[in-house]
């Protein structure tokens, strides 16, 4: 019998994956891209918006594969542009330029919202070059900011799906775990945030904080077709103080365990990082605990 899986929140088990047996054998010309679509047209597995949730569902097909419960198609390099197996971004030479100087020489700042424009290539390899993460694929509802000034990146900003389990943010929020699996994708989170090594502007970061505040719950809306009513983040004290975090209004709301999700002990496996958020609305408790 096929073991219970269970990934973004849903569960998997020897019926799900006897049917994927079945379709995969029964459609062998379908690529992996291909594949993931049609799966989730069969389970109605969709956005808020309408869109399909393919890359989720690319995500969960590699998992099964990888466990041995299914056997995907081979892969069909170059031809699967939004795979979830991507290689690394392509390096770029970018405008390296020195910025520097008081922060209003440089206003007012292009926030452009990159994600599935001809920007992206751009923002995905600034984001590998320079961030000390370096660049990971998304999963799920997201978006990519990149931010200019005079036509020159300064800075590169990812808002992607919340983390489903983060203590202290659920005890802050004071909502029940049948709540918060409801309600999650009210929530954003700050995966990656760049000043690119050449700029060197007091408040700058801060202040793209601030235009986040509002930038994301417009785009988020008009894409996904949901609110956001709340921003999280992670920041690693060994490497940051979070600074402009706490300057663009930001709470400091506890730190994680450092043990990551379905941790087989309570031994700290990863570095301990401090959790901030920022609420967007006044009555934020109300809209996020309410069935």
């Amino acid at each position: 019998m096929a073991a219970e899986y269970r990934y973004r929140g849903r569960n998997f088990g020897s019926s799900e994956i006897l049917f994927l047996r079945q379709f995969i054998a029964d459609h062998p010309e379908l690529s992996r891209y291909a594949l993931s679509r049609k799966v989730c047209e069969l389970w109605q597995w969709k956005q808020a918006n309408g869109a399909l949730r393919d890359m989720v569902c690319r995500g969960l097909l590699l998992l099964l594969d990888r466990a041995g419960e299914i056997q995907l198609p081979p892969k069909r390099r170059g031809l699967l542009p939004h795979s979830a197996e991507y290689e690394r971004p392509e390096p770029v030479v970018p405008d390296n330029r020195p910025v520097g100087g008081p922060l209003h020489r440089l206003l007012p700042l292009q926030f452009q919202q990159v994600r599935r424009s001809a920007q992206e290539p751009l923002f995905d390899s600034l984001v590998e070059q320079y961030h000390y993460l370096r660049y990971q694929q998304p999963v799920g509802e997201h978006l990519k900011y990149l931010v200019s000034a005079k036509g020159q990146a300064i800075a590169c900003l990812t808002w992607s799906s919340a983390v489903r389990h983060l203590a202290s943010r659920d005890r802050f929020i004071g909502w029940s775990a049948e709540v918060r699996k409801r309600n999650l994708h009210l929530l954003a989170y700050n995966s990656r945030f760049l000043i690119l090594p050449w700029v060197t502007v007091p408040h700058l970061a801060s202040h793209i904080l601030g235009r986040m505040a509002k930038l994301v719950p417009h785009d988020w809306q008009a894409l996904y077709a949901h609110p956001i009513y709340w921003l999280e983040t992670f920041v690693d004290p060994a490497r940051f103080k979070g600074t402009c975090y706490r300057a663009a209004n930001w709470l400091v709301l506890g730190r994680t365990t450092g043990r990551g999700k379905n941790a087989p002990s309570k031994k700290p496996r990863f570095p301990i990082k401090e959790v901030l958020a920022l609420p967007l609305k006044p009555h934020f408790h109300e809209l996020l605990t309410q069935l």
